[in-house]
């Protein structure tokens, strides 16, 4: 097809392109505004490392760099441990069983530094600061129990979110406008492929290859 042939197609179609788009791009609005319930996220950061003790012996950079690093992959698995969310749990007296407090929590090392990254997801926003908050003194707390070594260093609390995480309408409209775009395109060039019949003197010119020298009119005829 021609590029003109294309927007005719469209042009003829154009009806069955708004209601589809227009129709996506609501249903996506609804959805994200008074369906979906926010999700809010709260964050908080921990130093891994012991306090620097003076009249200890200093280790040459690139033995420390590789020792906090192995140490901070280590507490991050260890943050996501059944018995720090056990502990959180009793010290907040949580509804849940571990491994639901384990499915909102995810903790990520921060780049090449001693920061360990606790995020928390709640429906609620102040239970996701509380767990968040809670989960970084429990690790402190296990860890010093179970390794008998202070490595987990508080920093700054985390904060209430006051704007939730998920969803983000804006987007979601976008993307629901753009993919009913081109869902309402495609059936609109799938109909008029499926289409065989002949209905403007185009259409003949087109089939026969020959030039159309003359129509024949209709005339309805009066009663």
């Amino acid at each position: 097809m021609e590029l003109m042939e294309y927007f005719t197609i469209i042009k003829k179609r154009i009806l069955l392109v708004i209601l589809i788009t227009l129709g996506a791009t609501v249903l996506s609005g609804v959805l994200s505004y008074f369906v979906i319930k926010p999700t809010y996220k709260a964050d908080i950061s921990v130093i891994i490392g012991k306090i620097e003790n003076k009249t200890e012996v200093p280790q040459t950079n690139m033995d420390a760099v590789l020792m906090y690093q192995k140490l901070v992959k280590t507490y991050s698995e260890f943050a996501k441990s059944r018995r720090v969310s056990d502990h959180v749990i009793t010290a907040l007296k949580l509804k849940m069983d571990p491994g639901e407090l384990q499915s909102m929590v995810t903790v990520e090392p921060k780049g090449d530094t001693e920061f360990l990254t606790i995020t928390v997801k709640s429906k609620d926003p102040k239970e996701a600061m509380d767990i968040a908050n809670q989960l970084a003194k429990s690790l402190k707390f296990i860890s010093n129990d179970v390794k008998k070594s202070d490595n987990v260093q508080l920093l700054d609390d985390a904060l209430q979110p006051t704007a939730p995480d998920s969803p983000n309408p804006k987007l979601n409209i976008a993307i629901a406008f753009f993919i009913g775009l081109m869902i309402s395109l495609g059936i609109a060039f799938l109909l008029e492929y499926l289409d065989n019949t002949v209905k403007s003197q185009e259409d003949i010119e087109k089939l026969t290859g020959l030039p159309v020298i003359g129509i024949i009119p209709f005339i309805e005829e009066k009663k």
